[in-house]
């Protein structure tokens, strides 16, 4: 005679064990595949971004900084990889503080040396983009993260914040057009640290009239813009002589 509950027990008890098989074997296996899938996807933006060697871009920048007023410049813009890049107005002064380099966003994925880790998935723009956040893995590196926000179809970095030691935290957002098949985009907005913005040496322009809103607070640090919307690129091209 079978005592009460053995037939529940006889049955439950293999489901049980299919149940622990599945945490503990096929878990793990879930977790390495994504890892694997953002770093497949990270190595193929960097693929399509590695195509362009050097490049010389006209554009029009303009800085909003609170307590200057600056005019809009035209700029060429000068690019030689893996991460040197120069901006100069038409004037011969450059307007972009320093972290200038971030705005290429090649020059994130520099090499071999970082981690990278799936930070989910986001909706912007009508758009899924996949995070994944990059971790140098020297541990004297500038760079502490870089967040890459990812558009897995089209190949293309729709938004990256950097934070660095020195120069604080840099934030890119990014359209593309005519260059999208080089990872290179049409406009970009370049939001950073005013405490970080330098005039050009000998330079000088004209202070706020005072009728733009004052800092809520002393300490809270000032945001700066610069948005520059290219109009060409000459791409892959030997660059001027000494431009660097």
């Amino acid at each position: 005679m079978l005592q009460p509950g053995f037939l529940t027990e006889k049955i439950f008890y293999p489901e049980m064990m299919k149940f622990l098989f599945l945490i503990l074997f096929l878990g793990p296996l879930t977790i390495s595949s994504r890892s694997q899938s953002i770093n497949q996807l990270v190595e193929a933006v960097k693929a399509k971004l590695d195509k362009v060697q050097s490049y010389q871009a006209r554009a029009k920048i303009k800085t909003n900084v609170s307590f200057l007023k600056v005019p809009i410049a035209n700029v060429t813009v000068y690019f030689k990889g893996p991460n040197q890049i120069k901006i100069l107005s038409d004037k011969g002064v450059s307007f972009i503080p320093k972290g200038a380099m971030s705005i290429n966003t090649g020059s994130l994925l520099e090499g071999s040396g970082y981690t990278v880790i799936d930070g989910g998935k986001e909706r912007m723009d009508g758009r899924d983009l996949q995070i994944a956040r990059i971790l140098p893995n020297d541990e004297n590196s500038d760079v502490v993260l870089s967040t890459l926000y990812i558009d897995p179809v089209n190949l293309l970095v729709r938004k990256a914040r950097t934070t660095t030691r020195e120069n604080g935290t840099y934030e890119l957002e990014l359209s593309y057009g005519r260059y999208s098949n080089y990872g290179l985009p049409d406009k970009l907005i370049f939001s950073f640290n005013v405490k970080d913005y330098k005039l050009p040496k000998g330079i000088t322009f004209d202070f706020d009239d005072g009728n733009s809103p004052k800092p809520t607070a002393k300490n809270t640090p000032q945001k700066g813009k610069a948005e520059i919307i290219f109009s060409s690129y000459q791409i892959n091209q030997e660059l001027p002589p000494g431009i660097f």
